[in-house]
C-alpha cells in the first residue's frame, strides 16, 4: 500500500463487489483492446518520501535556470526582478488555496484582489473594463478574435505575422473549430506591411490583430493600422506580449484599440519553464458584456458597506451553458493577484523606471554587439527591449558557445521565420548589469573571430 493511497486489497474488493464486477480491468472494457497498453506502466517500485525527494531533486537538477545562467532570452517570457514581498503574500493559505469566488459572502478578500487587478489592467491598457481568469496571452488573443466575430457577425480575422508565432498557432486552432478564417499578413522591415493589410481587409473581416511592441521587439505604426481597421468597420485587437512596455509607451486606448489582450507573466510571475501564466483582457464599454472569464464589480452590502461580487454573469458558461460567450472555466486568480501585488509594489514611477531601464540597457547591448563587427542589424526600426541581429554563423552554434560561458542567448528567429537565417532576438531586462552586457558582447566578438 502506498503512503497516500489508503485503500488496501480488502477495500478494493469491497468497492468492486458493491458495483458487481470482479476486477478493476472490467471498468475499462468499453475501451477497445487494441488501444489499451496491456501492461503495467514502467514506473519502477514505490519509494519512501526521502527517496522520492532525492529523485525529484536530481531530475530538476538537469534543468538550468536563471539563477545559474545570465538570461538574454525573451520572446514572450521575461526575466524580471520579482520583489520578495510577492511570495510572502501569495503563499498565505487564504489566497493560495482560494477557488473561483462564486459565493461572495465568504470570498470578499479574493473578490477585492480581482477587482483591484482589473482596475490596474484597465488603467494600464486605457480600456473601460477588464476581466480576470484568462489562461495566458495566446488563449486571450483567441478569445478576443471570437468576441470580434460575435460582435460584427463576420467570420474572418486578420493577424500580422509580427504577432508571437505561438499565439498565431493557438489562434488558428481555436478559429478552426469555430469555422472562422484566419488571414496572416507579412511584415516589411520588422513591422506589419500596411499595404498588404489594407488590401486584405474586407467586408468579411471581423477583427485585425497586431502586437505592440511586436514579437521582433519593434514598435508598430499603430496609428495607421487603427485607420485601416476602423475604416473597414472591423475591431482593432492589440496584443501586448510585453506589458512592462506600457510604463513608457502609449497605451492601446490612446490609439483606438477595441480589445487589448496580453500575457501578465512579466508582472511578478516567475518564468517557471513556461507556466502557469495569466492572460489579461480589457475592452471598451460596449464590449463589456461579451468579455469571457469573470468580472468583479463593486457594490454595497445590506449594511451599506463596500462589497464585491461577480457581475454581468449572464455571459458565463455556468448560466448560459452552450450559449455562453466562452467556456473559460479555470481560475488564474493567484497569478492575477501576483500581478496586482507587483504593480502595487512598483507603483506608476516604479513601472516606468523598470521600462526605462530595460530600454536603455537594450540599446546599450545592441550598440555594443554591433561594435564587435560580427553582427549587423536585421531591422532599422525603434525597439523597446528586444532586438534582432544577424551574424555569419548559425544561431544555434552561437547560443551553444554562449551557454558554455554561462549565458542563455537569444531566440533563434529562423525557427519561426525561415527567411531570417543566422538571426538572433536578444532581450535585455532591468536585471542585466553593464558587466553582463559587456561580457555578452565580448564573447560574441570572440565567436566572430573563431576563438
Amino acid at each position: 500500500m502506498f503512503p497516500y493511497i489508503p485503500n488496501g486489497p480488502q477495500d478494493e474488493k469491497q468497492m468492486l463487489d458493491s458495483i458487481g464486477i470482479q476486477s478493476a480491468d472490467q471498468l475499462f472494457e468499453d475501451i477497445p483492446a487494441e488501444v489499451r497498453l496491456g501492461r503495467k506502466l514502467n514506473l519502477g517500485g514505490g519509494m519512501s518520501e526521502l527517496e522520492l525527494a532525492r529523485h525529484i531533486i536530481a531530475m530538476a537538477g538537469k534543468n538550468k535556470n536563471t539563477d545559474e545562467l545570465v538570461c538574454f532570452l525573451g520572446a514572450g517570457a521575461y526575466d524580471h526582478y520579482i520583489p520578495s514581498v510577492i511570495k510572502h503574500i501569495t503563499s498565505r493559505s487564504e489566497f493560495y488555496t482560494a477557488y473561483t469566488p462564486y459565493q461572495p459572502e465568504i470570498s470578499q478578500g479574493t473578490l477585492q484582489v480581482i477587482f483591484e487587478y482589473q482596475t490596474m489592467i484597465a488603467n494600464l491598457t486605457g480600456m473601460d473594463a477588464s476581466n480576470a481568469s484568462m489562461y495566458d496571452g495566446a488563449t486571450a488573443c483567441a478569445e478576443a478574435a471570437i468576441m470580434a466575430c460575435e460582435s460584427t457577425k463576420r467570420k474572418s480575422v486578420i493577424v500580422s505575422k509580427t504577432v508571437h508565432p505561438e499565439t498565431r498557432k493557438v489562434l488558428k486552432t481555436y478559429m478552426g473549430f469555430q469555422g472562422i478564417e484566419v488571414v496572416e499578413i507579412d511584415f516589411a522591415d520588422g513591422v506589419t506591411d500596411l499595404e498588404k493589410l489594407k488590401a486584405a481587409a474586407s467586408a468579411a473581416t471581423a477583427g485585425i490583430i497586431v502586437q505592440n511592441p511586436n514579437f521582433l521587439g519593434i514598435l508598430e505604426d499603430v496609428a495607421e493600422i487603427e485607420k485601416i481597421v476602423h475604416e473597414n468597420k472591423s475591431m482593432f485587437i492589440v496584443s501586448v506580449s510585453d506589458p512592462i512596455s506600457l510604463g513608457i509607451i502609449k497605451n492601446p486606448g490612446e490609439y483606438g484599440a477595441d480589445i487589448v489582450v496580453g500575457d501578465g507573466q512579466a508582472f511578478g510571475n516567475p518564468m517557471n519553464y513556461g507556466g502557469p501564466y495569466l492572460g489579461f483582457m480589457a475592452a471598451t464599454a460596449k464590449m463589456m458584456r461579451k468579455l469571457p472569464g469573470r468580472i468583479v464589480g463593486q457594490t454595497t452590502d445590506i449594511d451599506g458597506k463596500r462589497a464585491f461580487v461577480l457581475t454581468l454573469q449572464a455571459r458565463e458558461q455556468h448560466i448560459r451553458r452552450e450559449k455562453a460567450t466562452s467556456n473559460i472555466c479555470s481560475n488564474q486568480a493567484l497569478n492575477a493577484m501576483t500581478a496586482a501585488i507587483y504593480l502595487t509594489t512598483l507603483g506608476k514611477k516604479g513601472l516606468r523606471e523598470v521600462a526605462q531601464q530595460c530600454t536603455a540597457k537594450a540599446h546599450y547591448a545592441y550598440n555594443e554587439i554591433l561594435k564587435t563587427g560580427g553582427f549587423k542589424p536585421v531591422f532599422d526600426k525603434p525597439f523597446f527591449k528586444e532586438f534582432a541581429v544577424k551574424g555569419t554563423l548559425p544561431a544555434g552554434k552561437v547560443n551553444s558557445a554562449l551557454l558554455g560561458q554561462g549565458i542563455l542567448g537569444g531566440f533563434d528567429l529562423s525557427t519561426a521565420y525561415p527567411g531570417l537565417e543566422n538571426a538572433l532576438l536578444f532581450c535585455v531586462t532591468e536585471k542585466r548589469t553593464k558587466a553582463e552586457i559587456d561580457s555578452l558582447a565580448s564573447i560574441l566578438g570572440d565567436i566572430k573571430e573563431g576563438k
